[in-house]
């Protein structure tokens, strides 16, 4: 059994994957943030042995500066506006977001959710507006989640696998298919990875049928 710890994977993983990653391998240790942040942390020598990002372009630097093997795409998500269950600011469509006094929580333009949002809004003509009723900027999704669960926002922007787990005390708004960016995932083991076997048999269960069905029961799209 010590054996076993001792060459479990060390995976630095986005916070969007908390609740899917240990369904797929519980043996493994988890480190879940800001893929920026993580990837920050992987540049200063951290010891991960595997990277998953939510959005190719962190997962993708990392290749290019050689400290990751080559990442590969394994899930891809869609965006939604989160709203206490009991909805007391009575949204409906993401439009009704540009009413003023509203509280609204979105993540940094650092990190992926971030990006993404920005990008939606950016598509559907409504930043401005949106923006200004903005009161908090989290450094990753688990952050918008909280404060929308705890009724300490109006809305929230996060993806719709964070709905899940949270179905009780939120409500999701699904958002305009023609807006959406492509929200795909990459994973890659890491060059300097303290347990390279480990790191790969990791890799291989998030690519393998099993684990793409718990990404699949867990929300996630999957690629071809």
């Amino acid at each position: 059994m010590i054996a076993i710890t001792s060459a479990a994977a060390t995976v630095f993983a986005a916070a969007s994957l908390t609740g899917v990653f240990p369904k797929i391998d519980q043996g493994a240790r988890f480190s879940f943030g800001g893929s920026d942040q993580l990837a920050l942390q992987i540049r200063q020598g951290a010891p991960a042995d595997v990277y998953a990002s939510a959005s190719p372009k962190f997962a993708e630097l990392l290749y290019r500066e050689g400290l990751l093997r080559k990442p590969v795409v394994f899930a891809t998500n869609r965006l939604a506006v989160l709203v206490p269950r009991s909805n007391p600011a009575g949204i409906h469509t993401v439009y009704d977001l540009r009413r003023s006094g509203l509280r609204v929580v979105l993540g940094d333009r650092t990190v992926p959710i971030g990006s993404y949002t920005r990008q939606l809004l950016d598509a559907i003509g409504i930043t401005e507006e949106v923006m200004k009723n903005a009161v908090s900027q989290e450094t990753d999704v688990k952050g918008i989640v909280a404060k929308v669960a705890l009724g300490e926002a109006d809305a929230g922007f996060a993806y719709v696998t964070d709905a899940k787990p949270v179905a009780k005390k939120v409500r999701l708004i699904a958002l305009p298919a023609w807006a959406q960016p492509p929200i795909r995932y990459e994973i890659a083991v890491v060059k300097a990875a303290p347990h390279p076997a480990a790191a790969r048999a990791f890799v291989k269960r998030v690519l393998s049928r099993r684990g793409r069905a718990v990404l699949k029961a867990a929300g996630f799209g999957l690629p071809r």
